[in-house]
């Protein structure tokens, strides 16, 4: 007798959304939903930002002001999360955009001075520090476009689906991205562990 078929386990199975999930929100329900995302809309806030806290807090907290006085709005096309995620992403991209225009000159000048020494921060202090760096470090010589749909689906758990939606692109542009970056990581990660 002849074995049934298996679906293949894929990082880019779609997750069905609870009841509410897909609806427009009054203001409460926003709030609501955006509490209960509040740890993963950090961590990506974090990547948007390049890792800097403090741009991230900012980020994060114009993006919830966006979404609770109506300047971002859920229609319901995407779940909550993935809505949330296009917000805290455009609202990165101008805030850098701003800052590049507003301090461009400022910004020449102080090439030339030397930036000053870094503080040492508690996850610099602990032994898995030089490991987290390394793996950013090789991230970072992904193209941004894969850094950002890897992150999206490993550390934010989206599907590639709604990762194209947080990054308005389409969705086989997405899964190219997705596969290219995974590749240069693997090269990456195997040509420092031959070193």
């Amino acid at each position: 007798m002849p074995r049934p078929l298996q679906a293949p386990i894929s990082r880019n199975r779609r997750r069905e959304p609870n009841d509410g999930e897909r609806q427009p929100m009054d203001g409460n329900g926003i709030k609501n939903a955006l509490a209960e995302i509040h740890p993963s809309s950090y961590g990506w806030a974090m990547a948007c930002c390049g890792w800097n806290r403090q741009e991230a807090e900012d980020v994060l907290q114009t993006s919830y002001l966006k979404a609770i006085e109506g300047r971002a709005r859920f229609n319901g096309h995407s779940s909550t999360r993935t809505w949330f995620f296009a917000v805290v992403r455009k609202t990165a991209l101008e805030r850098r955009r701003y800052r590049a225009v507003r301090y461009g000159a400022l910004g020449r000048w102080l090439r030339g001075v030397p930036a000053p020494e870094p503080v040492a921060t508690p996850e610099a202090l602990s032994g898995q520090a030089e490991q987290h760096e390394h793996l950013r470090d090789m991230l970072r010589r992904l193209s941004m476009r894969q850094r950002e749909v890897l992150h999206l689906v490993f550390y934010q758990d989206l599907t590639i689906e709604d990762s194209a939606h947080v990054l308005n692109i389409s969705v086989g542009s997405a899964r190219t991205h997705y596969q290219r970056g995974k590749a240069q990581l693997r090269k990456l990660l195997t040509e420092a562990g031959s070193r």
